[in-house]
């Protein structure tokens, strides 16, 4: 396959050797849910793992690795947390990634500086976090009282969360671990960046490659809606990413179908053999990399998948946590799972308004509600 910055029609009719978008949807698939490895391995070569505090039935983080860790439980990230050279940190969202990304974006400079007095309470905090070591918020409060603020959704938090929040994001505080989910925060001092134009292009660049590695085969649009969400990570970097944007789009592979241009890593093939479907049926979290993309999602399946936990009850449509079921190649219906009593009460629907009728499907969705149910039980 050529490389490069020449995109060429995707028509099988045509150039035979080109992807079609079939190859696109194995390509998608084959690459990021590769054989289950340790936890350690699976966060590498995922490169970032989003998070998410919703439970239904179990975290997206956990939804995500169930399928990419051997004999994964749920809340095992949070378990082995600390042991790991992982951190929780900003990328395109929050979530987990390796510790050695962190160069990449620390110190990190937020795009709204600290009036003179929050900038006193954090130096207060960072202080107080280093003399005592690991704190969780509430030993901050009691130990400051700040008393409380307006938060994001309008209504009213913990004025010393927020401002822990704030030093976690730029670089003053790491998570240590977390304690029944909440973050408790331990110093850190990361080491001065190369602010050197040459350096600053090199760390922008490797976070584009990080973020397509991650998502890839990404539609142009896509694309560059993940470098734009790059400036939730490294806001500072974001001239040096609208850069390394345009000199991605001349290195990556690329091909067009039915108007949509596709990028992917060149040294990846999408006609590869080695992506091919599985006989296993499997639901995926509402952030796994299958579904991130909802762009791709619709290009790929042909459908419209929503997420709908914030959305009012009445106007759901899949319902609160609906899980996609992937299937022979085909994302064809979604789950919403409930834990009570230790058991999954699962309802289904299906695009196509009801389920595959052969014995083949009804098997592998009891497979994939049994491999659930040892998931969501406790070590």
């Amino acid at each position: 396959m050529k490389r490069g910055s020449t995109i060429r029609p995707c028509s099988n009719q045509v150039m035979p050797t080109e992807p079609s978008l079939d190859d696109l949807r194995r390509h998608a698939v084959a690459r990021t849910l590769f054989t289950p490895t340790t936890l350690p391995a699976a966060i590498r070569r995922l490169g970032f793992v989003q998070a998410d505090p919703i439970r239904a039935p179990a975290r997206a983080q956990d939804l995500t690795l169930r399928h990419r860790v051997k004999d994964y439980r749920a809340g095992d990230l949070e378990r082995r947390y600390a042991r790991l050279a992982i951190d929780e940190d900003c990328l395109v969202n929050y979530g987990f990634l390796p510790s050695e990304h962190l160069a990449l974006m620390h110190p990190r400079q937020a795009r709204k500086a600290w009036d003179a007095e929050t900038q006193r309470k954090a130096a207060e905090v960072l202080a107080f976090v280093r003399e005592r070591g690991p704190a969780h918020p509430r030993e901050v409060e009691q130990h400051f009282s700040h008393g409380s603020v307006k938060n994001y959704w309008g209504g009213s938090g913990s004025a010393s969360t927020q401002l822990l929040d704030g030093m976690h994001y730029r670089g003053l505080l790491r998570v240590k671990r977390r304690d029944s989910g909440t973050r408790v925060y331990e110093a850190i001092a990361h080491p001065p960046a190369d602010d050197s134009p040459a350096a600053s292009a090199r760390r922008a660049a490797a976070l584009i490659d990080l973020v397509v590695r991650k998502y890839a085969p990404l539609p142009a649009p896509s694309l560059t809606y993940l470098v734009r969400l790059l400036g939730y990570g490294a806001p500072h970097l974001a001239q040096q990413t609208q850069a390394a944007l345009r000199l991605a789009r001349e290195q990556l592979a690329s091909c067009r179908i039915d108007g949509t241009t596709w990028y992917w890593p060149a040294d990846e093939n999408p006609r590869s053999r080695r992506h091919a479907f599985d006989e296993r049926l499997r639901l995926l979290a509402p952030f796994d990399p299958v579904v991130w993309d909802r762009r791709r999602f619709t290009l790929l399946w042909g459908w419209t998948y929503k997420f709908e936990a914030y959305t009012p009850p009445a106007r759901r449509q899949l319902g609160y946590y609906a899980l996609p079921m992937l299937w022979q190649g085909q994302v064809i219906g979604w789950a919403n799972l409930q834990a009570r009593d230790g058991r999954l009460e699962p309802s289904f629907g299906y695009v196509a308004g009801a389920a595959p009728g052969d014995a083949a499907f009804r098997s592998a969705l009891d497979e994939e509600l049994q491999r659930m149910e040892l998931f969501m039980a406790p070590r």
